[in-house]
C-alpha cells in the first residue's frame, strides 16, 4: 500500500510557494547489483589483470625492474574503483537523492558534492515508462537515455546522460498511477469561473 509523508526540507527547499506534494520518496538503499554488472565486473577484473600480470611479469625477469609497475598503477586505480569503488558512490548517491511529485511537476534532488535540482513539468513529459520487479519495488523513467541500458551507476558524468527517473521506489506501479493522474490533471483545460 502506498503511503506518503512529510516531504524532507531537501524537496520543501525547492518548491513554489503553494505547490502542493503529492508523492515524495527516495530510491532504494546500500549496495546493490545491476544487470549492467554482469558485463561490468568481468571487464573490471580484465581492465585490472592485464596490466597488472603483464608489470609483474616484466618486474620478475632476469632483469626485475620495480619501475615497470608505474605504468599500470593508472589502470588498477580504475579497475579497483570498477570493481568495489563506484558500488559506495552509487549508494552515497541514493543516499542523497530525494523524488517528489508535486501538481505540476517531477522533482528529483541529488547530488554529493553539490545540490542538483531537476525539475521536469508534468504538461510537458512525453514518455513515462516503468519497470516493477516481483517485490513491487521499480523504476519510473521520464525520457529515453543517450546510452540505453548501458549507463554505469557510480561512474563519474554518467547522470548526465540517464534519463530523469525514479529509481528503485517502492510501490512502483501506484506511483506510476499518482504520476499519470497528476499529468491528465495538469493538461486538462481550466475551468473558468
Amino acid at each position: 500500500m502506498l503511503t506518503t509523508s512529510t516531504p524532507p526540507p531537501e524537496i520543501t527547499d525547492v518548491l513554489d510557494r503553494g505547490e502542493r506534494v503529492i508523492w515524495s520518496g527516495q530510491p532504494r538503499q546500500g549496495l546493490m547489483l545491476r544487470g549492467i554488472d554482469g558485463f561490468a565486473i568481468p571487464f573490471a577484473l580484465l581492465w585490472t589483470s592485464i596490466p597488472l600480470i603483464g608489470a609483474l611479469t616484466a618486474m620478475a625477469g632476469p632483469k626485475g625492474n620495480a619501475f615497470a609497475l608505474l605504468p599500470t598503477v593508472p589502470f588498477v586505480l580504475i579497475g579497483l574503483y570498477l570493481l568495489i569503488g563506484r558500488f559506495f558512490v552509487d549508494a552515497a548517491q541514493r543516499r542523497r537523492t530525494d523524488y517528489a511529485l508535486t501538481g505540476e511537476r517531477i522533482v528529483i534532488v541529488s547530488g554529493l558534492v553539490s545540490r542538483s535540482v531537476r525539475s521536469l513539468a508534468l504538461r510537458s513529459l512525453e514518455q513515462v515508462d516503468m519497470s516493477e520487479r516481483a517485490s513491487g519495488q521499480g523504476t519510473i523513467t521520464f525520457g529515453r537515455s543517450a546510452f540505453g541500458s548501458f549507463a554505469l551507476p557510480g561512474w563519474p558524468g554518467m547522470k548526465g546522460y540517464q534519463p530523469p527517473m525514479f529509481e528503485m521506489i517502492p510501490d512502483v506501479a501506484a506511483v506510476a498511477k499518482l504520476v499519470r493522474d497528476a499529468q491528465r490533471a495538469a493538461n486538462a483545460p481550466s475551468e473558468r469561473r
